[in-house]
């Protein structure tokens, strides 16, 4: 019965601690609702000018975006407009002579300066260049744009800016001390805008309202007389200059790592160290001594042995059959393999005399003359 008791018990317990449990959840906590977007799918997600060509579309502008410019395959009108999003230095020759004959047919030009710095040097056929611009180091300073009914905005920060050289463009916005950030130059019956960059003319920059009436101004002189084509890729360079130019952040960090680690390897760095003190004997000295040493006290025998023996080893590798001989035999095969006399050959084969130094150099020094003509 008071177990039965003890259980109920510990049941209401448990009851009340989950209903106390919700009713805290449910005052402390309360739904809210947040609004996220969605990542960009399909073309606007590697198109920058998505956004502007359907809002071109949707004015009743005739409107086309690609990747590259296509002179070749794509004829351009007289009123057309194009808009180069991209690195203009990586245009070939051909492109640029051929975008500048239809400008001056009527076409209008926007292009930009190119971002960042570069190994090379400016070179005459590029399109900056032949329009008689130069480019200036990027600034960090801004460029303020006022439009009525919007708040104050600022453009072209930290973009490369640029100045003339000997030319008159029909308006800018700038001054020469630092730099212009827009300039529109008249090349015979077309346009040409320079602009210091155009990120106001991407997908997600569209949404302001000084970014839509700075593209309407921008675009205006051919507005709806030609097709709009819309470039965000110019041309792709090759892969060694987008290292030289764009990756130097990860190429310097392991160029320096590979110094590094070529100085961890380094076998010494620093002034040449003391040459260590010289032994007062050589090796081939204490040979001699020891040599010496053993003659002088009888041992000459021992000797004799170890270069017959050295000797032998070399005609077991040379001439089996003669090292298998013995006696003269053997001394006439050594000889007619080395060209000595027999007679020597056995004379330098036996032991030496004791005490004889004179028969014992030369019994080694023909050991040594039989081992080399082996």
């Amino acid at each position: 019965m008071r177990t039965w008791a003890l259980r109920v018990g510990l049941g209401l317990l448990g009851v009340l601690a989950v209903a106390a449990l919700v009713a805290w959840w449910w005052h402390t906590y309360h739904l809210v609702e947040h609004e996220r977007e969605r990542p960009p799918a399909g073309e606007a997600s590697y198109n920058p000018l998505y956004a502007l060509r359907l809002a071109l579309q949707d004015d009743g502008v005739q409107a086309v975006s690609r990747q590259r410019l296509q002179l070749d395959a794509v004829s351009l009108g007289t009123r057309d407009t194009v808009l180069l999003m991209g690195d203009p230095r990586t245009l070939p020759a051909r492109d640029v002579d051929a975008l500048l004959d239809w400008v001056y047919d009527g076409g209008h030009l926007l292009v930009t300066t190119p971002p960042g710095w570069r190994f090379s040097a400016e070179q005459p056929w590029e399109l900056l260049s032949q329009l008689g611009l130069r480019l200036k180091p990027q600034s960090r300073e801004c460029m303020g744009f006022v439009v009525p009914g919007e708040e104050h905005h600022v453009e072209f920060c930290g973009s490369a800016r640029f100045t003339f050289q000997g030319i008159d463009p029909a308006l800018t916005w700038g001054d020469f001390e630092n730099g212009f950030v827009f300039a529109r130059l008249a090349v015979g019956d077309g346009l040409v805008d320079v602009l210091a960059d155009m990120h106001f003319l991407r997908n997600d920059a569209l949404r302001d309202g000084p970014h839509v009436a700075l593209a309407r101004q921008l675009l205006a002189p051919n507005y709806g007389e030609g097709t709009m084509h819309l470039v965000y890729a110019a041309s792709m360079p090759p892969l060694w200059r987008l290292l030289m130019e764009r990756a130097w952040m990860a190429w310097i960090p392991l160029l320096l790592a590979l110094l590094a680690f070529l100085w961890m390897r380094m076998q010494r760095i620093g002034p040449l160290l003391p040459s260590p003190p010289e032994s007062r004997r050589s090796l081939l000295e204490h040979v001699q001594a020891s040599g010496e040493h053993l003659r002088r006290y009888g041992f000459s025998a021992a000797l004799h042995g170890s270069v017959r023996d050295a000797f032998m080893a070399r005609l077991r590798r040379r001439d089996p059959l003669a090292a298998a001989l013995d006696g003269r035999a053997q001394a006439d095969a050594i000889a007619a393999r080395t060209g000595l006399a027999a007679d020597d050959i056995e004379h330098a084969l036996r032991s030496p005399r004791p005490r004889d130094a004179r028969d014992f150099r030369l019994r080694i020094a023909r050991l040594i003359e039989m081992r080399k003509r082996l």
